[in-house]
């Protein structure tokens, strides 16, 4: 799907949650055009907004440092390791699991491309039933995914992570060089 874009980002609102337990994100002005009107001669006007956010909103990239204190951050990893990656979309409905596992991605060529698995579960965007018994990775199929050299890992899901307990054993094995994100697929 090389030279072919598209868009996985979820719009952002003023106080929209994103990830529960997170602070929602803050959109406002921080110089409205009426405002504006005083510094600036008759008939000039403009608005500066302002966006406060913590990384974690919406549609999002972890990277290395995300996890480890000495891991790279985003303004330390070209462009190139997230954009224009041949892509491969492996369908795992989550009626059928919650749990992906090693055997649901076998059999596809992934060396050196972005897997998004796309589960279904973005249709509760925006829905106290997207952060509960979501669909993720177990870290055998996180390990697999790795040794078998995908770039880049995308789930339609709350987290790569199952969330129920404290582990996070997917964020570690794609602590490296390979990113997990997350979006609607």
């Amino acid at each position: 799907m090389k030279g072919l874009l598209i868009d996985l980002s979820h719009t952002i609102e003023h106080g929209l949650i994103t990830y529960k337990g997170l602070p929602a994100p803050i959109i406002c002005d921080y110089l409205s055009r009426e405002n504006s009107k005083k510094f600036y001669e008759e008939g000039t006007e403009f608005q500066i907004g302002k966006i406060e956010m913590v990384s974690n909103t919406g549609t999002y990239i972890d990277c290395p440092f995300h996890r480890f204190e000495h891991g790279k951050d985003l303004s330390e990893v070209a462009l190139e390791s997230f954009a224009n990656l041949d892509a491969l979309v492996i369908n795992i409905p989550f009626s059928e699991t919650l749990e992906i596992t090693k055997e649901h991605l076998k059999n596809y060529q992934i060396k050196d491309r972005a897997v998004l698995i796309h589960t279904g579960w973005d249709r509760y965007w925006n829905t106290e039933k997207y952060y509960e018994n979501h669909p993720y990775l177990t870290k055998e199929a996180a390990e697999y995914l790795r040794d078998c050299g995908a770039k880049l890992v995308g789930i339609d899901s709350h987290n790569i992570d199952g969330t129920s307990g404290r582990s996070a054993s997917s964020h570690d094995t794609f602590r490296s060089g390979n990113f997990n994100c997350r979006a609607p697929l």
